[in-house]
C-alpha cells in the first residue's frame, strides 16, 4: 500500500471537485464548493487562492462530525437547524479542518496574499449547505462525511494543488 506521505490534493475549481493521488493514481474524488467570487490571493478578497499549498495542520481528529469550529477551536457544540436558526449569520466550519499554507512566495505565500494568515481551509459544512458550486467565502468546503474520509487519509505536509482553468493548453 502506497505511502500516506506519497499523496496529493488537486482542487478543480472549473469542475468543483477534489481528487486525491497517490503514486498509483486518484484513489478518492469528491465533491466542493469553492468561493462564490471566483479565484485570488488577495487578503480580504473572499477569494479561493490558486497554486500549489500544504497542508498545514489537520485539526479536529477525534471530534464528532458536526463539531462547530469557531477560530480553529471546537465550541462544543455541534451542528442542528435549532443552532443555525440562533445563528444565521455563521459561517460553518464543521466536522475537520485541513488548514492550507501557500507554497509560491508573491502568489499565495507572503505580504496581502498569504493564503495561510487568510485562515483558508478545506473543511465540513452543514448539509443544507451547495456542494458542488462555488458557495464559499474562500475556502473549499466539502460534506461533513467526505471530509472525514479525506482527513483520514492525508497528512500534515500533504501538497495541494488549486487550479482555476482545466482547459488544455
Amino acid at each position: 500500500m502506497p505511502n500516506k506521505r506519497q499523496r496529493r490534493i488537486a482542487i478543480d475549481i472549473a469542475h468543483q471537485s477534489l481528487t486525491l493521488f497517490d503514486a498509483n493514481g486518484a484513489i478518492g474524488r469528491w465533491p466542493v464548493s469553492t468561493a462564490t467570487k471566483g479565484v485570488g490571493e488577495h487578503m480580504g478578497s473572499e477569494c479561493t487562492p490558486r497554486g500549489l499549498h500544504r497542508v498545514r495542520l489537520k485539526i479536529g481528529e477525534g471530534c464528532e462530525p458536526g463539531t462547530v469550529f469557531v477560530g480553529r477551536r471546537a465550541t462544543g457544540e455541534r451542528h442542528s437547524p435549532a443552532l443555525a436558526a440562533r445563528y444565521p449569520e455563521r459561517d460553518w466550519i464543521l466536522t475537520r479542518i485541513l488548514w492550507l499554507s501557500g507554497c509560491e512566495r508573491g502568489v499565495n505565500r507572503g505580504g496581502d496574499r498569504d493564503t495561510l494568515r487568510r485562515f483558508i481551509y478545506i473543511h465540513g459544512c452543514p448539509e443544507t449547505e451547495p456542494i458542488g458550486r462555488p458557495a464559499s467565502h474562500g475556502c473549499i468546503r466539502m460534506r461533513n462525511a467526505d471530509v472525514l474520509a479525506l482527513f483520514d487519509l492525508v497528512e500534515n505536509g500533504c501538497l495541494v494543488e488549486i487550479v482555476a482553468d482545466t482547459t488544455p493548453g
